[in-house]
């Protein structure tokens, strides 16, 4: 079995995931997915705390526990199968790499839905959490850092290396084909970062 790595990029509703072997200068892209993680059909799922400032508190706590409830089993199912399909080739998936936002921590749901801001920064916090704990469910271990801190990482893991291996992963596209985008762009450098330090502790 090789050894092999995730790097998740989460966004509203969806992610993207690239699974990652081999060192720098021999990089391999094992799979790559985009994965819806809602159901399309059931009012609000996109975007939960929007349509939860419009409802009562008691009513927005169920809208979001249901929410979470349908994503997370999406989110199980799309990762379980990417990791079986990956495992059947050969590869033993050892850790994930989550790219967060700011990282802070949110206030009661009362205060959340009473400032759009945070309501936009509770829904990122939402998916990327349902997506972690998928992870987890399926006995990947997970390591969250900040996207901010990136190029920083980047910098400490491969030092003088990191300029080419972003020029690098870049180039990809010609040969895994496209879509190449920037999340999984930003997703293959975070599990390759994740692949050399796998002490990394979550953000405090």
């Amino acid at each position: 079995m090789k050894n092999a790595w995730f790097g998740i990029r989460v966004h509203s509703g969806w992610a993207v995931i690239v699974c990652v072997s081999g060192d720098p200068a021999a990089l391999e892209i094992v799979d790559r997915r985009r994965i819806v993680i809602i159901d399309s059909m059931m009012k609000g799922a996109k975007q939960p705390y929007h349509h939860a400032e419009s409802l009562s508190l008691e009513e927005a706590e169920r809208h979001l526990q249901k929410c979470a409830e349908v994503s997370q089993r999406l989110a199980v199912h799309a990762i379980r199968e990417m990791l079986d399909g990956v495992t059947s080739r050969k590869y033993r998936v050892l850790r994930c790499a989550m790219l967060l936002a700011s990282g802070s921590a949110l206030p009661s749901l009362q205060k959340i839905l009473a400032s759009h801001a945070l309501i936009h920064t509770a829904e990122g916090e939402f998916f990327r959490n349902i997506v972690s704990d998928a992870c987890a469910n399926c006995h990947i271990p997970v390591t969250r850092f900040r996207e901010r801190e990136l190029e920083e990482r980047a910098k400490a893991t491969f030092r003088k290396a990191a300029a080419g291996l972003r020029q690098h992963i870049a180039s990809l596209g010609k040969t895994v084909g496209s879509p190449w985008t920037q999340d999984e762009k930003t997703a293959a450098l975070a599990a390759l970062i994740a692949s050399r330090n796998a002490s990394l502790t979550p953000p405090q």
